[in-house]
């Protein structure tokens, strides 16, 4: 349920009711918007007795929250979570451009592509640095050395990085050289890794399973949020469907459904829902369209040399071209240009 404090209610109020759910069993979680103080209370809610919370000073309501997921919904936090990432804010309307290669495959070529990523207008730089392959026998990804590449490039060009996390092991490891944390599709149900990402400090990208629900992928952010880290990043990759001609299905409906589910902000990753560099363009625009915060593509100096995903992979002067546009949309798109 979520206690709805009054305009201007006291900390000393505030402090009052936390106690008292505290004391019922409650776990509890603040969200503080511009006008109110909302309390969400998670736990048995048949046992407390909402008269007598309701009467408590500074209460204004009691509200029960529907959905199975709790403190990633609106009832919860009706305003926008908006992320604070360098220089940049994701959430708070903007479209956030995040570009580079699928793998870190080496200083000189990352070096080289991070260059590119920044001269075409991106605000953070990707790359995999621990890299989920179907197969064992693919590259897996240069591990801490790639992750002190990445730290370099972002020391040479100035854009935060985002990779990705494998597993528990590497957690410390991670969160020492990334300013975005990425769960992957695989390990979107990885329930004890993402109950350990609650206790960083530092956003988390999480991607949606290649076959997972929408209340599903919302369960698997609250087990972040209730954990302890408020700072969750949707991202929709396409999920599998019976379609054979493009790599995933990317579902450009989640992001205006998510967006009305959840305050949480939502980015697309349009080279892996559709795995052909001819389509990224296109769903890309779909996507800043339909509403998405941000962006993540996948970019190569030369594709047809990539070590991973060079069919999806946009070359340097189509990411240039692709964002102008992507961000000429939006433009239009707030200004009320475009219906």
């Amino acid at each position: 349920m979520v206690v709805v404090m009054q305009a201007g209610a006291s900390e000393e109020q505030l402090l009052q009711v936390e106690d008292r759910l505290h004391h019922d069993g409650f776990k509890v979680h603040l969200s503080r918007g511009a006008n109110r103080i909302i309390i969400g209370a998670i736990g048995n809610t048949e046992q407390v007795d909402r008269r007598a919370l309701e009467a408590l000073p500074g209460v204004e309501k009691i509200i029960s929250i529907t959905r199975p997921f709790k403190l990633a919904s609106r009832e919860f936090q009706p305003e926008n979570t908006i992320i604070q990432i360098g220089d940049h804010c994701l959430g708070d309307g903007s479209l956030i451009m995040i570009a580079g290669p699928c793998a870190v495959e080496g200083r000189e070529k990352y070096l080289q592509a991070a260059w590119a990523v920044k001269k075409a207008g991106a605000d953070l730089l990707r790359g995999g640095a621990f890299k989920p392959r179907t197969s064992p026998y693919s590259f897996q990804g240069l591990g801490e050395e790639g992750l002190k590449i990445m730290a370099e490039a972002r020391e040479l060009t100035g854009l935060p990085i985002v990779t990705e996390l494998m597993d528990q092991k590497s957690l410390d490891m991670v969160v020492e050289y990334a300013d975005i944390v990425q769960i992957g599709a695989r390990n979107m149900q990885n329930f004890l890794l993402l109950k350990d990402l609650g206790s960083i400090n530092k956003p988390v990208l999480l991607k949606r399973g290649m076959s997972a629900t929408i209340e599903e992928w919302l369960m698997a952010a609250e087990y972040i949020l209730m954990s302890g880290n408020p700072q969750v990043i949707l991202c929709e990759r396409g999920i599998r469907t019976f379609e054979t001609y493009t790599r995933n299905t990317l579902d450009l409906s989640a992001v205006p459904l998510v967006k009305e589910l959840s305050h949480l902000p939502v980015l697309v990753d349009p080279s892996h829902g559709t795995g052909k560099r001819e389509l990224v363009a296109p769903m890309a625009m779909a996507a800043a369209a339909c509403g998405a915060d941000g962006l993540i593509i996948e970019m190569h100096p030369h594709p047809e040399e990539a070590w991973s995903d060079g069919p999806q992979s946009l070359v340097p002067e189509q990411l240039s071209h692709l964002i102008k546009h992507c961000q000429g949309l939006r433009r239009s798109l707030q200004a009320g240009e475009v219906i």
